[in-house]
């Protein structure tokens, strides 16, 4: 399967980020606690509040009242990107949605993805069919000359790193760096996505570079340190992502916090599952992330997972790793997140079919191999970021919340 090849690259060195190895130094104004400050206030009797919410053309901006920060830039505010769903790709990182990059503003979709922390558009990339930067159309454009390389499984993207402001619905950044790729594998091009815009933290950068989100912070261009993800079901549009706000019209319930224990992905602590109303240990870490399918564990926790599903096993048409169960059972699956329990949607977990006129469907959670999964589990799309709205939020030490989403109710 393409995403899992993918996943084992993208991953190869999650022990060593999450062991504190080969990482680049967060700058330190993302530590700065007046940020705690700026975030509660931007939380405090606004949830149910969306007067401060103005519609510019296609593009939501949230420019929220009675938010005066001395901390603050006078133009700060907070931006939401429309979000689309491209499902068929050699690497899944499904939602993109546009930036617009130099002096004149070009616009160009990338695809947004919380584990990793680089950005990359193609520039003078003579075999590539997406669309692509005109790098000499901008005046503030500057190459470093260093060579930018990212690696994605089977995909590649290659160039030099270079330089250049870019912004998303009226937020800019100064001298944001980004990969300018000349060469990509066959595999990346599309007539939609040009790119990709890293939204984990700058500590494994591949450039070494704080991030454009994390440029926002530092530049003061937004209102508080965090951004927000709407995704859709089952739809290609609709979804968005908010960078310095949030939108609670898209929740219908309150915030649960889980605090991040390792500031390199948006990491927070998988304790375990309860599943049919048993509890099956974890004491994992969890990486959250938006840019894959599924979730995936050890083989031997998915083994302990469907064990107390009535009539699970592995899947005959799929490879090892896969399960099935009846289709005409709805098991009930809840993991517990730093302290705090989610439920997962049958809707989100149940695949489809194990096979033409099979009884049995496939479950969502998939098993791995343990020595590559060591001390982690990966919570895909499927957990539920559809089921949710989610903020990811760089004070308290940073932090994830999630809120049920309107998604439930329709």
């Amino acid at each position: 399967m393409a995403e899992i090849e993918a996943l084992q690259i993208k991953y190869q060195n999650a022990l060593d980020f999450l062991t504190g190895k080969n990482l680049v130094a967060l700058p330190d104004a993302l530590s700065d606690p007046g940020l705690d400050a700026l975030s509660d206030a931007a939380f405090t009797d606004t949830t149910s509040d969306l007067s401060g919410f103005v519609l510019f053309g296609s593009t939501t901006i949230s420019q929220q009242a009675n938010m005066s920060f001395s901390a603050m830039d006078a133009a700060a505010q907070s931006a939401t990107d429309p979000l689309t769903d491209e499902i068929q790709r050699a690497i899944h990182v499904p939602f993109y949605g546009p930036l617009e990059f130099g002096k004149k503003s070009q616009q160009l979709s990338v695809a947004f993805d919380t584990c990793s922390a680089d950005l990359w558009i193609p520039v003078g990339c003579g075999d590539c069919g997406t669309p692509q930067y005109n790098a000499a159309a901008s005046s503030t454009y500057r190459t470093t000359g260093n060579v930018f390389n990212v690696n994605y499984g089977f995909s590649y993207a290659e160039g030099t790193l270079a330089y250049d402001t870019i912004g998303m619905g009226g937020l800019k950044v100064n001298s944001q760096y980004f990969g300018a790729v000349t060469d990509v594998s066959s595999n990346f091009d599309s007539d939609r996505i040009s790119g990709c815009l890293g939204l984990g933290f700058s500590s494994i950068a591949t450039s070494g570079k704080p991030t454009f989100f994390e440029n926002l912070i530092m530049q003061e261009k937004i209102e508080a340190p965090f951004f927000s993800v709407h995704l859709t079901r089952g739809k290609a549009s609709g979804s968005k992502i908010t960078l310095g706000g949030y939108d609670m019209s898209k929740a219908v319930g309150p915030l649960t916090w889980v605090s991040v224990i390792s500031k390199t992905y948006w990491t927070v602590h998988f304790d375990g599952a309860v599943v049919e109303g048993n509890y099956v240990s974890g004491n994992v870490d969890a990486v959250i992330d938006t840019g894959s399918s599924f979730i995936y564990v050890s083989q031997t926790l998915a083994n302990l997972i469907y064990a107390n599903i009535l009539g699970a096993g592995p899947a005959a048409n799929y490879s090892s790793g896969f399960f099935s169960f009846p289709c005409d059972s709805n098991p009930t699956i809840s993991f517990s997140l730093g302290g705090h329990d989610f439920g997962i949607n049958i809707q989100d977990f149940k695949l489809g079919q194990d096979g033409y006129g099979s009884t049995n469907c496939i479950g969502g959670i998939i098993g791995l191999d343990d020595a590559f999964m060591e001390g982690i589990v990966i919570i895909g799309e499927l957990f539920g970021y559809s089921a949710r709205y989610s903020v990811f939020d760089y004070s308290h030490g940073a932090r994830v919340g999630f809120a049920p989403s309107i998604n439930n109710a329709q």
